[in-house]
C-alpha cells in the first residue's frame, strides 16, 4: 500500500479519534506528497518509495530542526508540539539504525572505497548517503565517517 493512502487511512482515524496533533501532521504530509506528485515533471505519478522516504526524512529533519530552535529560545510550549510531529513522523519512516550497526556498515563502505583518511570523506559519504538513506540521519553518519576516518586505526 502506498504511503498516500496509509495517510489517508490515518487521517479518517485521527478524525474519529479527534486527535488534532495528528491529523494536522497527517495533513501536513498529505499536503507535502500531493505538492511532490504534481512538481514540474512528475506529471501526476505517484511517488516512488525512495521518494516518500525523502519527503519523510525532510519532513522529520524539519521538526528537529525547529525544535532544537525552540529549546535554545526556551520556548518548550511550541518544542513540545514538534517534537509530538515528530514522533508522529518517525512511525512512517523505516527503524533507524542503531549507533553500532551504523558504524559497522560505515567501516564496511570505507573498506569497500579504500578510504584511508580525512581527505576521502566525499568517496564515503557519497555512498554511505545512497546506502543509508532514510535508515540514518545525515548528520549522525557525516560525524561517524569523520570520526572513523580520523581514527588511523580503521
Amino acid at each position: 500500500m502506498a504511503l498516500k493512502e496509509i495517510i489517508d487511512a490515518d487521517i479518517k482515524k485521527a478524525m474519529l479519534a479527534k486527535d488534532k496533533t495528528r491529523l494536522t501532521t497527517l495533513r501536513s504530509i498529505k499536503s507535502q506528497i500531493m505538492l511532490a506528485e504534481t512538481a514540474e515533471g512528475q506529471h501526476g505519478a505517484a511517488l516512488t518509495s525512495d521518494a516518500e522516504i525523502k519527503l519523510l526524512t525532510k519532513a522529520a529533519k524539519q521538526r528537529r530542526e525547529a525544535a532544537e530552535t525552540y529549546q535554545k529560545q526556551f520556548r518548550s510550549d511550541l518544542e513540545e508540539v514538534e517534537l509530538s510531529e515528530l514522533a508522529i513522523i518517525e512511525e512512517y519512516l523505516p527503524q533507524q539504525l542503531s549507533e553500532a550497526d551504523l558504524v559497522e556498515h560505515l567501516v564496511g563502505i570505507i573498506q569497500r572505497v579504500g578510504a584511508t583518511g580525512p581527505s576521502d570523506l566525499g568517496k564515503v559519504m557519497g555512498v554511505a548517503a545512497r546506502e543509508l538513506s532514510g535508515k540514518a540521519d545525515g548528520r549522525l553518519i557525516s560525524q561517524v565517517v569523520n570520526n572513523l576516518l580520523n581514527n588511523t586505526n580503521v
